[in-house]
């Protein structure tokens, strides 16, 4: 059977998880093991909030839509539907936007809303 040597291999494994752990508290960036748990981790909770980022960006800006929205009159669901019914395709995104940045064109979107409203 013939001898097999993991040496460099290892500790270039574990010399590139190290690195990774740079900057983390106590152990976590000094022992193996509790460093190798911690930037397991980490990568879970960044390939999760990866995900998460994006229902809470959308989320924010249906809660700035929400927040202009009232402000000229209109709840969220009677903006977006005045819209739709007006032929207007604005992505949340830019309609958080102009209701941060634009409040006279977001009143006028939210005009042309009440003047569809089914």
């Amino acid at each position: 059977m013939p001898r097999v040597k993991t040496n460099t291999a290892r500790n270039k494994r574990k010399k590139k998880l190290m690195k990774e752990a740079r900057g983390y508290f106590g152990g976590r960036s000094n022992l193996y093991r509790t460093a190798k748990d911690a930037v397991e981790r980490g990568w879970e909770y960044s390939y999760r909030d990866r995900r998460r980022r994006k229902r809470d960006f959308r989320a924010l800006w249906i809660s700035r839509i929400n927040a202009a929205a009232r402000e000229n009159g209109l709840s969220y669901s009677r903006f977006i539907s005045g819209l739709r019914s007006a032929g207007i395709e604005l992505n949340r995104k830019v309609l958080a936007d102009l209701a941060v940045r634009e409040p006279a064109a977001f009143a006028e979107l939210a005009q042309l809303a009440k003047d569809h409203q089914p």
